[in-house]
């Protein structure tokens, strides 16, 4: 029982950004919502600005980088896509438990501000699709890249290049075992 206590006492304390004491803790955190917020004002400007989803494509410096639209209702690649609700709520609640568990390794394991930084991308990466699948119900995906005759005909987002970021990051340039 006492164990059970302490347990949910560091657990509190990771969500209570307020009593974050440790500077590296609080990175952790500034670089997730940075990042949740130039991936969401993209999407913005994808959305309502460019208004990509009318136009479907549009060259900025083909062929290697193309705005090309997708609405992303699966995982990556569009693998699990479906119309179904329920299979939205599915991904909105893994997506959140792998939030959870992203927060308590940073907060358990990784101890530099690098490792933090890089988990912090993860985190605001991933914040930023589940916003997306909240409130449209779908991943929005608008970058394609392709090069040297290899065309690719998936899309992807910031927050996509994020997670990557901060993974490989974290598996290749940390001292920790992921």
């Amino acid at each position: 029982r006492q164990l059970m206590t302490l347990e949910f006492q560091w657990v509190s304390q990771i969500f209570a950004i307020s009593n974050i004491r440790n500077l590296s803790m609080r990175i952790y955190y500034l670089i997730a919502f940075f990042i949740l917020i130039i991936d969401q004002a993209t999407k913005f400007w994808i959305l309502y600005v460019l208004q990509l989803e009318k136009l479907r494509s549009f060259d900025v410096f083909s062929p290697y980088l193309t705005f090309q639209f997708a609405w992303n209702k699966g995982i990556n690649f569009g693998l699990f896509s479906s119309n179904e609700a329920f299979v939205k709520w599915v991904l909105i609640f893994i997506t959140l438990l792998i939030c959870f568990f992203i927060t308590l390794y940073t907060f358990k394991v990784l101890t530099t501000n690098f490792e933090r930084t890089m988990a912090g991308f993860v985190l605001g990466g991933a914040a930023g699709n589940v916003f997306d699948r909240f409130f449209h119900g779908a991943v929005v995906d608008f970058l394609n890249m392709s090069c040297c005759g290899i065309v690719n005909r998936y899309s992807f987002n910031v927050a996509d290049v994020a997670i990557f970021l901060g993974i490989f990051a974290i598996i290749f340039f940390s001292n920790k075992k992921v």
